[in-house]
C-alpha cells in the first residue's frame, strides 16, 4: 500500500462527508435536508425523535456542523494526507460517539446509519494512515546513514 492510496480513501471519506453534510450549512439548505431524514425515519418506521429546526439555536448548531464539515472535506479533497486521514478518523470517533449518545437520548433510529458509516470510515482511514505510516518508518530504520 502507497500513498496513493492514502490520498484515494481520504478523498472518498471527504466527497462523502461533502455530499452528506452540505445541504445543512445554510439556514435556506438545512430544513430539505432535515425533511430527506424525516422521510426515512418514516418510511422505515423507525423509532426515536426526527430533527426539529424550528428552534434558531438547533438551526444555528445545524449550520455550524454542517458548514465546519464542509469546509474540512474540501481541504481533504485538495490536500489529502496522511494526517488529513489520521486526524479525520480521530473525528469520526468522535461523531460516532455523540451519534450514539444522541440514539441514548432517543434521537431517530436513522442515526443508526450514520454511526455505522463514521465507524467504517474511520477503521477504513485509520487502517490505510497506519500501513503507509508504519511502511515509512520501517524504511527509515533500514536506510542507510
Amino acid at each position: 500500500m502507497d500513498t496513493s492510496t492514502v490520498s484515494r480513501v481520504v478523498r472518498a471519506s471527504a466527497l462523502y462527508d461533502l455530499l452528506v453534510t452540505a445541504g445543512f450549512a445554510t439556514p435556506w439548505t438545512a430544513p430539505a435536508s432535515v425533511a430527506v431524514l424525516t422521510r426515512v425515519h418514516h418510511a422505515l418506521g423507525l423509532g426515536g425523535a426526527v430533527p426539529n429546526l424550528d428552534d434558531p439555536f438547533a438551526m444555528l448548531f445545524a449550520n455550524l456542523l454542517g458548514s465546519i464539515v464542509v469546509v474540512w472535506s474540501v481541504v481533504r479533497l485538495l490536500r489529502p494526507s496522511a494526517l488529513h486521514g489520521a486526524a479525520d478518523s480521530a473525528g469520526r470517533v468522535l461523531f460516532a460517539a455523540w451519534f450514539c449518545w444522541a440514539l441514548g437520548q432517543g434521537g431517530s433510529q436513522v442515526l443508526i446509519g450514520f454511526a455505522v458509516l463514521e465507524i467504517a470510515w474511520g477503521l477504513l482511514q485509520a487502517a490505510v494512515v497506519l500501513r503507509v505510516e508504519g511502511t515509512a518508518v520501517r524504511g527509515r530504520r533500514l536506510a542507510p546513514c
